[in-house]
């Protein structure tokens, strides 16, 4: 049986959910991790202001693990949207 091409209708066909994902995709997923970096830096600078306040309940230990991980975060974030950049440079130099 022949198939014919139609002219659009003006109504997209819903993304697989290969594409999107079921989170959302490749957007949200960013924004997810770039929140939670965001968080880790601000719960590490809560610290670090609680210690500096000799706050008892806040020992110097948890506050060097917070920062250090919020480090990590950042390092990765920052490895992350340096690919993303190159990726970006790459694509745009292709020859079409």
């Amino acid at each position: 049986m022949p198939t014919t091409i139609r002219p659009s209708t003006g109504v997209r066909p819903a993304a697989s959910p290969g594409a999107e994902g079921v989170g959302g995709g490749f957007s949200s997923a960013l924004k997810s991790a770039l929140t939670s970096v965001s968080a880790s830096q601000n719960e590490a600078t809560r610290l670090q202001q609680e210690v500096q306040m000799e706050n008892p309940k806040v020992s110097l230990e948890e506050t060097m693990v917070a920062i250090q991980k919020a480090q990590i975060g950042f390092t990765a974030a920052l490895h992350v949207r340096n690919r993303m950049v190159q990726a970006y440079t790459d694509i745009m130099n292709m020859q079409v």
